[in-house]
């Protein structure tokens, strides 16, 4: 049996968004109050180069360090903005006893780093992707 016409429509509209998402990317990322992206420098023994990995959430990018068990104490986080970086302070990142915090943990350490953007019901960085890129 064949898709009634408005079936297609829809697919037609899907396929649509998709595409169109995946060209103008994330709304969140328009957004001129939050970053644009995350970069960690994690530095090489003995060396004053380092290894960058980005990720457009925090969460994300702390998860990925967590579990490559890469130690805060050799991180540098940074926030990307369209047209500046700024170094953020890893405090935000790591409880007291020196461990990465969870991605619970981090959307309570940024509830007021970045006021009306995370909530008890989600956050605004929701519609990015949750990827790590990097060496």
């Amino acid at each position: 049996m064949q898709k009634p016409w408005s079936e297609f429509v829809d697919d037609a509209k899907i396929i649509k968004m998709g595409l169109l998402g995946k060209i103008i990317g994330p709304k969140s990322k328009y957004e001129e109050d939050i970053p644009y992206t995350y970069e960690a420098r994690v530095k090489i023994i003995d060396n004053d180069e380092y290894y960058s990995y980005f990720a457009d959430t925090i969460c994300a990018l702390v998860e990925h360090l967590d579990e490559h068990k890469i130690k805060p104490d050799n991180v540098e986080l940074y926030e990307i903005f369209k047209d500046e970086e700024k170094k953020l302070n890893t405090e935000y990142c790591v409880a007291d006893d020196g461990r990465w915090l969870t991605r619970k943990e981090l959307c309570v350490a940024f509830t007021e780093r970045y006021p009306g953007h995370i909530h008890e019901t989600g956050c605004t960085f929701e519609d990015r992707e949750r990827e790590v890129t990097g060496p």
